[in-house]
């Protein structure tokens, strides 16, 4: 077997970036009534809303294809952290380990897109995920790459 049949050609169609701001979020379970009625928490639908509205205010674009996605999520320093981690922090040597889970955060934003930048978050394909801490307000900025035909 040659070597250029397990080689893979990835070609990129497009990128797209835009940033949430705010404290980040992740995916609340469902929750279910007395009478067996499922519902999703009031936090999750708004946090989904805000999502929607700042990928169309700054991209507005519907992406056709396989789509790759990284997700940066920037976490408040803890206000009694020591100089000594504050800078550690900053420079990225430490990082958050707190909730909520990376794989909730993934989820709300990724579902939040449904329709709006993709049909389906089945077109997401790849994905990367990392959390930082911020001097600054938190936020989490997405990118989205188009990066072959689908």
């Amino acid at each position: 077997m040659s070597a250029n049949v397990c080689r893979m050609e990835v070609s990129l169609l497009k990128t797209v970036q835009f940033e949430i701001p705010g404290a980040v979020k992740g995916k609340g379970r469902p929750r279910v009534t007395k009478a067996g009625i499922a519902y999703t928490p009031k936090d999750t639908v708004q946090y989904e809303n805000l999502v929607r509205l700042c990928y169309r205010e700054k991209v507005g674009e519907y992406l056709e294809g396989q789509i790759r996605i990284e997700i940066d999520a920037y976490f408040p320093i803890p206000k009694s952290t020591s100089k000594y981690n504050r800078n550690q922090m900053i420079l990225g040597f430490l990082r958050p380990t707190k909730k909520p889970d990376w794989d909730n955060i993934g989820k709300i934003i990724c579902d939040s897109l449904n329709g709006v930048a993709y049909r389906d978050d089945a077109a997401v394909v790849s994905a990367r995920f990392d959390k930082w801490y911020t001097n600054e307000e938190p936020k989490t900025i997405v990118t989205m790459v188009v990066i072959g035909e689908g």
